[in-house]
């Protein structure tokens, strides 16, 4: 065993040798994978890393559990053979804007292929992206198939009901001068409140300010992509597109209490048609359980919400949220665009969702959106009529808003 292995010597990577250099620097907005560089976050060589945190994500810490158990060699670099992506995706114009994608690495999904030569010396270099191809069978759009909504074409919707997608899995990569700026924050206070809210869970982010990357321990996205990817750079083709926020006890376990599942599906189903119609249906499928406060917190809502006096109501609905968790959301919807941003789009043709901060951060990030599709009154649940009712009172998207003299700005006070 060499001493960088020695599993009684702990090596201390936070700050770097007087004078040294990134072996492996990285141009983020470069033209080419090449030229950008690839995203290190290596272990093993703590001496080719070129980024802060680790490949994996939170994965890392069952990577650790395993190494520790003895069930993992730490020093084992992954066999990529036959992992290139089942589909291309770009590049397209916005991968080489600096300020356009910061969450992600646009060329994540290349890593293997173009840095084959370096991985064969054994430099660990992994993909962030990875792309492949399946079917969906989920019992909803069977029930629309019977219905006469969905229609069995063969090619996106098969004879068995199942439905033809591309999977697209996207863990995050974030490049700090870039967040900063979407956040309208300086990249100094920024590492500072990661350092500090991760009780300094990664001291190179005040440490070493020559690394620009940062490797998040969070989840990440999955976009699911119906119809004919090749189609993507023609921008004629018409985009159906849901932006979802993860809920697993309502896309999961289907809870009633939210309108979770139902609207996820009904996406689905919209974005199944886009493809069989010519376009394009995409589901963005972003890891923020519990508005990105988290599944605990979540349940501790419920509880405070249907405990209190005069139980369940709309006019307490974020209120709770704020009592438990000191915010309404923490979401942040600013980050969100950067996988629209990926897959080239310009336009969405087609936007199932009613929510204010998506439609903002996407308009705002200049993605022009054409029509927004809400949520049919027949699929709510009976208990998530609070939730669509006191989303709609704050701003959420409503065809037919209600005037009313105590609402001048003429949201929607429909009440359920």
């Amino acid at each position: 065993m060499t001493r960088s292995n020695r599993i009684d010597h702990i090596r201390i990577t936070s700050h770097p040798a007087p004078g040294a250099k990134l072996k492996f620097p990285i141009a983020w907005g470069a033209t080419s994978a090449r030229e950008r560089g690839p995203v290190i976050g290596t272990v093993s060589r703590p001496q080719d890393r070129n980024v802060i945190g680790t490949h994996g994500g939170s994965y890392s810490v069952y990577r650790a559990l395993a190494v520790s158990s003895g069930a993992l060699d730490p020093i084992r670099r992954p066999d990529l053979t036959n992992t290139h992506p089942a589909e291309t995706i770009g590049p397209f114009p916005q991968w080489t804007e600096p300020q356009r994608i910061v969450s992600l690495d646009p060329w994540g999904h290349l890593a293997a292929e173009t840095f084959a030569s370096e991985i064969t010396e054994g430099i660990d270099i992994r993909p962030s992206i990875a792309i492949t191809r399946a079917r969906l069978d989920l019992p909803e759009l069977q029930a629309a198939i019977e219905a006469g909504r969905l229609r069995q074409d063969g090619t996106v919707v098969h004879k068995n009901g199942s439905v033809s997608v591309v999977k697209i899995a996207i863990d995050p990569v974030w490049y700090l001068p870039g967040l900063a700026a979407r956040f309208a924050t300086t990249e100094n206070n920024l590492r500072r409140q990661l350092f500090e809210q991760t009780a300094g869970m990664f001291p190179e982010l005040v440490t070493r300010p020559d690394l620009h990357v940062f490797l998040p321990p969070i989840g990440g996205t999955t976009a699911y992509l119906f119809g004919d990817v090749s189609k993507l750079p023609d921008h004629s083709t018409k985009i159906t597109c849901r932006v979802h926020d993860e809920c697993n006890g309502s896309d999961v376990f289907g809870s009633d209490i939210c309108t979770c599942r139902p609207y996820l599906i009904h996406g689905i189903e919209e974005c199944a048609r886009a493809g069989q119609s010519g376009g394009l249906g995409i589901i963005i499928y972003n890891r923020k359980e519990g508005r990105a406060l988290g599944e605990v917190t979540k349940f501790l809502v419920y509880n405070a919400r249907k405990r209190q006096e005069g139980g369940d109501a709309a006019a307490q609905y974020f209120e709770r949220t704020e009592c438990v968790a000191g915010v309404q959301d923490a979401r942040f919807q600013q980050l969100m665009p950067d996988v629209v941003h990926w897959l080239g789009l310009k336009r969405i043709d087609r936007f199932v969702s009613m929510s204010d901060m998506k439609h903002d951060a996407l308009t705002g990030q200049g993605i022009e959106i054409v029509e927004r599709v809400p949520i049919p009154d027949d699929m709510i649940p009976a208990d998530a009529h609070v939730e669509i009712a006191a989303k709609k009172a704050a701003g959420y998207y409503t065809p037919e808003p209600q005037q009313d003299p105590d609402n001048p700005v003429g949201r929607s006070l429909e009440k359920y």
